[in-house]
């Protein structure tokens, strides 16, 4: 039979409630705003591109082993493709296509000119050496080599991945084409081309957006608690952005353990302790501090960070959370139902396409620096990623007003005009 217009293909149409299933929801419930343009809103249901490879490399004890691969590119109407690499064993195919998507309505509601892409590899690194994750990364930059360039699909760090991650890739691309590509991937080492203030832009986003949230609410940062789920570059640096400022961070939670006190925690010993453990967590440390990790959603905070993986607030959860601002430091964090959950409680929910595009923001900056082969200090990067994502949380909170909507909603009102105006006046090719 054959297929109609409008169906989505298997792959596509997911009735189960992944990431890509939550995506096309979130989708769905913007079209009613778009008017005119959404009659282009199928394009944001359908990935411009995916790509899925093996990964065979020998291991040190000379086994064989194989790995599988994604890249997938979303949309490129407004520029080259942007979105970062994860290494996780939980990776597949419906996560990495949320994950671009969002990429395409993060770059899109702070208009930074990139359309949306994204990366994985099917790996737990904690059980792989430093050269044999070399080799992975080399092998996996090989196989997507076709369909990413400075100017086409610029990958960055993610979950498990670091900027010697991107140094690897960055080598193996340039040796195959023969050239230097600094501008192939964002998140490198500052020696090799990379920007100042990068690997802290993520966890700064989350701060300054934070800011902007409670002077929304009345909010004054000085004495509020706040709970952070995450303790990596994105929540260990949001953690210390609250302590600097006065905050008490009560609760922190990474894959190990859950850390409470409801005077506060020491955020900069804890930091100190994670870099000198990195793969430890934080469970070797204040043991006397320590809960249960499901205790952590009924701790009561004036700011709870969800910074770890997708999925993580949800219809179970969301109704025991007694907060008064969410921070989505993660991608997806909360699901469609929760987030009405916690919407109809009053929680003003910062999303995650605002709340964490400093990483994709100052990853703009770098690439703009390597093409132009001129370099920022650090205060002019933190300078223009708080003007930049401080304009775009005033600009999402004006047309949440304007359309009596919640913050996600507007985002993606703003983001989604965007990619769709830009869709409609390329045209259709031929």
């Amino acid at each position: 039979m054959e297929q109609s217009s409008h169906s989505l293909p298997s792959y596509l149409d997911c009735t189960d409630i992944g990431p890509w299933g939550i995506f096309l929801e979130q989708v769905n419930r913007v079209i009613p705003h778009l008017g005119e343009l959404s009659r282009w809103a199928e394009t944001l249901k359908r990935p411009k591109r995916i790509l899925i490879v093996d990964i065979p490399i020998e291991l040190d004890n000379g086994d064989i082993a194989h790995f599988e691969g994604y890249r997938v590119q979303h949309n490129v109407a407004r520029g080259p493709g942007k979105g970062g690499v994860r290494f996780h064993p939980e990776v597949n195919l419906s996560e990495v296509m949320a994950l671009s998507a969002w990429m395409s309505i993060k770059c899109a509601a702070v208009d930074v000119p990139f359309g949306g892409a994204k990366g994985g590899v099917r790996i737990d690194p904690k059980h792989y050496s430093r050269q044999e994750l070399a080799r992975v990364t080399r092998r996996y930059t090989a196989e997507i080599r076709p369909i990413i360039g400075p100017e086409h699909d610029i990958p960055a760090p993610d979950v498990n991945t670091d900027s010697q991650i991107m140094a690897w890739m960055m080598d193996t691309y340039s040796a195959l084409n023969g050239s230097h590509d600094s501008g192939i991937v964002t998140g490198k080492p500052i020696t090799l081309g990379g920007s100042l203030g990068r690997e802290q832009s993520t966890g700064r986003g989350v701060f300054i957006t934070a800011t902007e949230a409670a002077r929304e609410r009345n909010l004054d940062l000085q004495g509020a608690r706040v709970c952070i789920q995450g303790f990596g570059n994105v929540g260990g640096v949001a953690a210390e952005c609250f302590h600097q400022a006065g905050a008490k961070v009560i609760a922190v939670q990474d894959f190990s353990t859950t850390l409470y006190d409801e005077n506060g925690l020491d955020i900069p010993a804890l930091r100190e302790y994670c870099a000198q453990h990195p793969r430890e967590g934080l469970v070797g440390t204040a043991q006397d501090k320590q809960i249960s990790m499901d205790e952590f959603w009924d701790i009561k905070s004036d700011i709870l960070v969800p910074a770890a993986l997708e999925d993580q607030i949800n219809e179970h959860n969301a109704p025991r959370i007694d907060t008064r601002i969410v921070v989505e430091g993660a991608n997806g964090p909360t699901t469609p139902k929760a987030d009405d959950i916690l919407t109809d409680k009053g929680v003003l929910i910062v999303p995650d396409v605002l709340a964490n595009a400093g990483g994709v923001t100052v990853s703009y900056f770098e690439w703009v620096q390597n093409q132009s082969h001129f370099y920022w200090d650090e205060d002019t990067i933190y300078e223009r990623l708080e003007t930049k994502l401080r304009e775009a949380y005033k600009e999402i909170a004006s047309v949440a007003k304007t359309h009596q909507v919640s913050m996600r909603t507007a985002a993606y009102i703003l983001a989604c005009t965007r990619i769709l105006e830009t869709r409609a006046l390329r045209g259709i090719f031929p």
